[in-house]
């Protein structure tokens, strides 16, 4: 079983910014990873992809972050990060982490728990 936990959210001022950080354990390794994201739901509003990062190191974006916004890895800490700068009140989300990774010829999904970020005006 393969657990994902977030940190890095908290409460930041419009211009600011945060690192997130969501590090896999459990039976997983760096290598069966295909693809880490972060996504992020706002209140009243459904969960939006964020940022993708797949194993061969191509990364792609959301308008609405691309610039701001870094998703990087960790492969000895098998772990994830966001790297967000130029928070705006719009950011103000929480933040879930999701890994794709292979297990015994299966293909499998974890998500994090979520971490909240929240950006003043």
């Amino acid at each position: 079983q393969v657990q994902l936990v977030e940190s890095g959210g908290g409460l930041v001022q419009a211009g600011g910014s945060l690192r997130l950080s969501c590090a896999a354990s459990g039976s997983i390794f760096s290598r069966s990873i295909n693809v880490m994201e972060w996504y992020r739901q706002a209140p009243g509003k459904q969960r939006e992809w964020v940022a993708t990062l797949t194993s061969g190191g191509s990364r792609n974006y959301a308008d609405s972050v691309k610039g701001r916004f870094t998703i990087s890895r960790d492969n000895a800490k098998v772990t994830v990060y966001l790297q967000m700068n130029s928070l705006a009140p719009e950011d103000t989300a929480v933040y879930y982490c999701n890994v794709q990774y292979r297990s015994s010829d299966r293909d499998y999904e974890a998500w994090g728990q979520g971490t909240q970020v929240t950006v003043s005006s």
